[in-house]
């Protein structure tokens, strides 16, 4: 098989893995929400007034997303798997000796400190040159899931950074850079990938992750490197959202006691 058909079939299948899960929800959401009466869920959800209600179909719905996810993921990556297994050559991109195991593990703890300041230099340029406000939307969403429904978290933090490490940084960046350069390659492939997320006001918070995995991709020229670094950082994000209020509560605590102690 050709690299750019291989690079067609690896595209289409993570497109149609995203549109999928969409109608896997709905299907799903069928069994969450049996128990529910019929007329609570034909009622939209701004207009249901008690809360009670609103729990019941919030968390059927969050149920069905997590498992939708968890599932169009697994069969996405058993077909990356069939796609690339008997592809030799398919991860060979740059010239030279790649990373030892050791060294792309370091690159890979690297990456994730390169990606998380530079995602928190990209928060600041964001809100003190556009007047943007911290946060994303779909972060605190999967986290308010992930809190109802645990099997999301597979999701977010293998299934994720194996997907989109394969896409963003072996097919756009990697196919880019045989083609052009280093920078060229490493800016398109990092402005998809935050366009693919759906926050174009946070266009710099996604691009300068995705710079950091491309360089320590092109480093080590291992893609198990970008892979590591994005692990962590999606893991990291989760036991943050997760333990938000609990970190909330330690730092009243630590203020309380430096009052005290003054």
């Amino acid at each position: 098989m050709k690299n750019w058909k291989l690079y067609l079939y690896l595209i289409l299948t993570y497109i149609v893995m995203h549109i999928s899960s969409i109608f896997v929800s709905d299907a799903f959401f069928g069994y969450f929400g049996k128990d529910i009466p019929l007329s609570i869920i034909e009622t939209p959800f701004e207009e249901l007034t008690n809360e009670t209600d609103r729990t019941l179909i919030k968390e059927a719905r969050y149920h069905s997303a997590a498992w939708a996810l968890f599932i169009t993921n697994l069969i996405a990556a058993i077909i990356f798997y069939l796609l690339i297994f008997r592809k030799k050559n398919f991860f060979k991109v740059f010239e030279g000796k790649p990373a030892s195991l050791k060294h792309t593990i370091i690159w890979g703890v690297l990456a994730f400190f390169m990606a998380l300041i530079g995602q928190m230099l990209a928060g600041i340029i964001e809100m003190t040159l556009f007047g943007i406000e911290a946060g994303s939307d779909n972060t605190a969403m999967l986290s308010d899931i992930a809190k109802t429904a645990p099997i999301i978290i597979i999701s977010m933090v293998i299934f994720a950074p194996l997907l989109e490490e394969m896409i963003f940084r072996r097919v756009l960046f990697g196919g880019l850079y045989t083609k052009t350069n280093f920078w060229i390659a490493a800016i398109i492939s990092a402005l998809v990938f935050a366009v693919v997320h759906n926050e174009l006001e946070h266009t710099l918070v996604y691009m300068a992750p995705a710079l950091a995995f491309s360089f320590v991709y092109y480093k080590t020229k291992r893609l198990l490197a970008p892979i590591i670094g994005h692990l962590l950082m999606n893991g990291f994000v989760v036991i943050i959202q997760l333990n938000y209020d609990k970190i909330i509560e330690l730092q009243k605590l630590q203020q309380t006691f430096i009052i005290f102690f003054k």
